[in-house]
């Protein structure tokens, strides 16, 4: 970190001068001095120069190769190593993903170009020392995924992920940055980003190493469309839908529309749309079959990538909505609504937090919700419920501990097996559930006159509207007790907010959901109370006879409780070698009916089990359609009907 420029350096070294004399000083001489000190320091203070920037050069020499280079220069350094890292993790991710793997050929030069010595303190550090206040850092770095996450290089494009791609230095974080692509010769390609622009359309600038790392970029000859919505103050808000597809332009244009439309409806939930910094909003769509599909949310834009989607036909565009409807809704809920857990994102760790059920599952509720109401989709979001209700992982852990799990499951890699099929339920999953349970309840409860939409405006407004020190910042992270409170706010209601955090957030009971989808023409009931039912157990036919057992067996079902699981290979059922149809004919039995079992345990020693049939736990929903009163219709459309005036 730089040292500190003090104004107050001449007016001590005058008083040093004078201070022989200090014990003739009256107080009018003390007076004199504390003036003086005033009048020579304040303006050496205003005068205070700004850090000078980080830049960055960024070259694709070889992008056939699937690399580039990149000159890093950080400069007004004190005497001590430059200490540069390489991130671990990536804003919405939450799983640590090593990026410096894809590093090498480091070069490290001085002010004067004369070539620095470097160390490797960690696997995802560099120390510099022996500079003249200047380094430049020279690296390659290997990247072929298009996705979210990583880097993505080839002749038709560069997608970056600026976590994956750009090395940093600690200490650094509030100073600007300067970023210039030098692009392939004859490749036509354009930069999309939600960066700072300059007069030069490939140098970009940002605040600060938070805006930086948040800034995902397209480079390739992509496809431009733009519009333009009214604010609630009634200044315009701009967006722009690049797209590297395989779409025209009249293709891309049909889309902004209906993302246009979408656009509308996810305003009309917060009242109004956040300040886009650099004066608009972008959507960075790579539909590209050599890609990855993945949608990640950022504070001014998107990026989106998808192997399957095509822009050439109606249903394709379609097929494209469900993720930007959800990656929209995030530049409120996560980008501005944000937990404390992950405001400042950490890029030397992973980032844990409380709320991913909130952050994450809210936000997965509202994307085929307001897609029903802008008449771009059908997913009715009652069907989140059943997921939930027929998890095993509900059992096991709370809506915030699997929120505190996301480290592990967000894209994370091991090579150990785990439990999470049985002890697990993403956070999206049961977000989405609770979300809509909290929706139906805020109805129920007012009689319409509250809904989740008002618990969500009252977020925006109390954590993600206050004005943030500086972009890529949030002024007022939230906490869990935060926004307890903030529900017992909204429905003056203490014991309603205590109850349903206390039950459904931080404890594992579910809501009632057959009571609160019933009024919304919806029934909830059994799949089939009269077949027998073991559990979810993943089987294969062995080579040498009986079926091995694949992956653990969940708790709560009759297959657990006869203590089978992972590694177990079932010889027999009922004295009849084990086949995959006789274990499918057991739901032919009735609940109750007991079953013997042979099974070989891994060290060959066999036992004989006994499995006790139980009716199957599964839900469905069923919709009531053209047998809906006319009540429920009423209810249903307040739900599910548009909120765009």
């Amino acid at each position: 970190m730089d040292r500190p420029y003090s104004g107050e350096s001449h007016a001590l070294s005058w008083f040093r001068i004078r201070s022989c004399a200090y014990d003739f000083c009256t107080l009018k001489h003390i007076a004199l001095l504390s003036f003086l000190f005033l009048i020579v320091g304040a303006p050496v203070r205003a005068q205070r120069a700004q850090p000078p920037a980080t830049v960055y050069q960024v070259s694709f020499p070889e992008p056939e190769h699937h690399w580039l280079q990149v000159e890093a220069t950080f400069s007004g350094l004190q005497s001590k190593p430059l200490l540069a890292r390489m991130s671990r993790s990536s804003p919405g991710r939450y799983a640590a993903h090593e990026f410096a793997k894809n590093v090498f050929s480091v070069e490290a030069f001085d002010g004067r170009n004369r070539k620095l010595g470097i160390a490797r303190p960690d696997v995802d550090a560099w120390d510099v020392s022996g500079h003249d206040g200047t380094v430049r850092l020279v690296y390659k770095i290997f990247g072929d995924r298009a996705d979210g996450t990583y880097l993505g290089i080839d002749t038709t494009h560069a997608h970056i992920n600026m976590p994956a791609t750009f090395i940093w230095a600690a200490g650094f974080d509030d100073r600007p940055i300067r970023l210039t692509f030098s692009v392939p010769p004859a490749s036509h390609w354009k930069v999309g980003t939600q960066l700072y622009p300059t007069s030069d359309a490939f140098t970009f600038t940002a605040p600060n190493l938070q805006y930086f790392m948040d800034s995902p970029t397209e480079l390739s000859d992509f496809t431009l469309s733009t519009f333009t919505l009214p604010n609630a103050d009634g200044r315009p808000a701009e967006f722009r839908v690049i797209a590297h597809s395989d779409g025209s332009q009249s293709d891309v244009d049909a889309l902004a529309g209906m993302i246009r439309r979408l656009v509308q409806e996810e305003m009309a939930v917060f009242g109004e749309f956040p300040q886009y910094e650099p004066g608009n909003y972008t959507f960075l769509l790579d539909y590209v079959q050599w890609g990855a599909g993945d949608g990640m949310e950022h504070r001014n834009s998107t990026s989106i990538s998808s192997t399957g989607t095509s822009l050439k036909t109606p249903q394709g565009r379609t097929n494209a909505l469900g993720t930007i409807a959800h990656e929209f809704f995030h530049n409120w809920n996560v980008e501005r609504i944000r937990p404390a857990g992950l405001e400042p994102f950490d890029f030397t760790k992973e980032n844990i937090t409380c709320c991913l059920w909130l952050g994450e599952g809210f936000t997965q509720y509202y994307g085929p919700l307001l897609l029903r109401r802008a008449g771009l989709g059908q997913m009715a979001p009652a069907n989140y419920a059943l997921q939930l209700l027929n998890s095993p992982g509900r059992l096991v852990r709370s809506a915030v501990q699997m929120s505190e799990y996301g480290p592990f499951s967000d894209a994370a890699t091991s090579i150990d097996p785990t439990d999470a099929n049985r002890t697990f339920l993403s956070y999206y999953t049961e977000g989405a559930a609770i979300a809509l349970a909290l929706d139906l309840s805020l109805r129920e409860k007012t009689n319409g006159r509250l809904s989740l939409d008002d618990y969500m405006r009252l977020l925006w407004r109390t954590f993600g509207k206050p004005e943030p020190a500086a972009p890529g910042l949030v002024a007022k992270p939230y906490s869990l007790k935060d926004i307890r409170n903030s529900l017992a706010d909204l429905t003056n209601d203490r014991k309603f907010a205590d109850d349903f955090f206390d039950k459904y957030i931080e404890g594992r009971d579910v809501a009632d959901y057959a009571k609160l989808l019933e009024p919304m023409g919806y029934a909830l009931n059994s799949t089939s109370a009269a077949a027998g039912w073991v559990g979810q157990v993943n089987i294969q036919q062995g080579n040498n006879g009986g079926l091995a057992v694949r992956g653990v067996v969940p708790f709560g079902t009759p297959a657990y409780a006869a203590g089978i699981d992972s590694g177990d290979v079932i010889v027999s059922i009922d004295g009849i070698p084990a086949t995959t149809s006789g274990w499918t004919a057991l739901s032919q039995k009735r609940p109750g009916e007991t079953v013997a079992l042979v099974l070989q345990r891994r060290n060959g020693i066999t036992e004989t089990k006994t499995l006790t049939l139980q009716a199957n736990p599964a839900l469905q929903i069923t919709d009531l359609g053209t047998a809906m009163t006319p009540a429920q219709r009423a209810l249903r459309e307040s739900w599910l009907g548009t909120k765009v005036k």
